[in-house]
Order: C-alpha cells, then structure tokens, then sequence
C-alpha cells in the first residue's frame, strides 16, 4: 500500500531527472487511455496526475516518489492526435531516450484500453519495447465501462496477439480507477521488484 506519493520534478531530458538511486516504474499508454486516474488510484491521491479530456495532456516525465522508496513516472502518451509533426518528434525522442538510457529503470507499465479490439499502435510499441529490451507489463483500464465478459473477451484477444509476437503472454493486470479493480496486485508487484532492486 502507498502512503505517501509526492510530486518531484517534471522534464523534457532524461539526464535532469532524480538521481538514479531508487527503482523507477513508467505509466505509458495511448492518449486517452485513463493514465492519470490510473495513477491517483495506487496513489490515493486523485489530485497526483491531471486529468484532463484533451488527449496529450501529459508533456513531459513527470516523476512522483513514493514513500521515499521508489520513484513513479508519468510519461507523455502516444498516438497523439493533435499536435504538430515537430512537436511529436521530440515527444517520440524523449520517450525513446528515457526508456532505453534510465538505468533505475525497473519495468514500464503500457496501459491499454480493454473496451477495444487490440490497436495497431499499442502493438507497435510493445513490439518496440521488446526489440529495446525494455522491461513492461501491460495494464488492462477501464474495466468498469463494460461488461466482464466484454473486458475478459478484449483482454484474450489482445494476450492472443502477445502470444503470436513473443510465444508467450507478458505479466499484465486488469484495472478500473473508479473502483479499484487491480490496485493491490500492480502495487503487489511493484512492491516485490523494489524489493530485488535494493537486495542489487
């Protein structure tokens, strides 16, 4: 359980984040997706990330410390859909160079929506974190928007697609911020590769 998350430092270069010295865990995911609830959910805290209805809201890393253990990173999404081709070049550089260069870097976290059929863009990027050999789980949001049969059904079809890019399905967990649904397992897991990080 979190008890204490607080806002750090936001920024366009990797090099000016914190210090390396404590594990880091990154929030991705399309714009849109329900990144920012996601995180004020494990925070307790709906006040952590901003919210906003604008697709892109999220510019720059945003980086949170978490119970002066562990750092919790909240990165620009992708697939933006409303911002100039420059602009999405260097959003794509920044990305790029933290996820490959942050060496405190534990896991990233690639949110997905489970109310759609698996998206091309999502695939991609998974598939690029794999060939970078960036450590991810996924996070299935959203799940009270529908029925769970419906998010069951989303959830293995998208597995099936893990299954045909990489043989075998990623740690990944089904969440909702308006209930809760997930919170203590993603925070489960955090919690156990804390643990390895500090026993380094």
């Amino acid at each position: 359980m979190i008890k204490k998350a607080s806002f750090i430092i936001s920024n366009t270069d990797f090099r000016k984040c914190p210090s390396p010295d404590k594990p880091e865990f990154a929030f991705i995911g399309r714009s849109n997706v329900g990144k920012s609830s996601l995180i004020n959910m494990l925070t307790n805290n709906k006040n952590l990330a901003k919210i906003s209805g604008t697709p892109g809201k999220t510019q720059l890393i945003n980086h949170f410390g978490i119970d002066d253990k562990w750092y919790m990173v909240d990165l620009p999404g992708y697939g933006f859909a409303k911002v100039s081709k420059t602009l999405k070049a260097e959003w794509d550089k920044m990305i790029r160079e933290y996820l490959t260069l942050r060496e405190n870097l534990v896991a990233i976290f690639i949110l997905v929506d489970s109310r759609l059929d698996p998206q091309k863009i999502d695939l991609e990027f998974i598939l690029w974190c794999a060939e970078q050999e960036v450590p991810f789980a996924l996070i299935f949001t959203k799940a009270d928007k529908q029925s769970h049969s419906k998010t069951t059904t989303n959830v293995s079809k998208f597995l099936e697609e893990m299954k045909k890019l990489f043989g075998d399905e990623p740690d990944y967990f089904v969440t909702s911020a308006e209930t809760s649904t997930g919170k203590d397992d993603v925070i489960t897991f955090i919690e156990e590769n804390v643990a390895e990080f500090y026993k380094r």
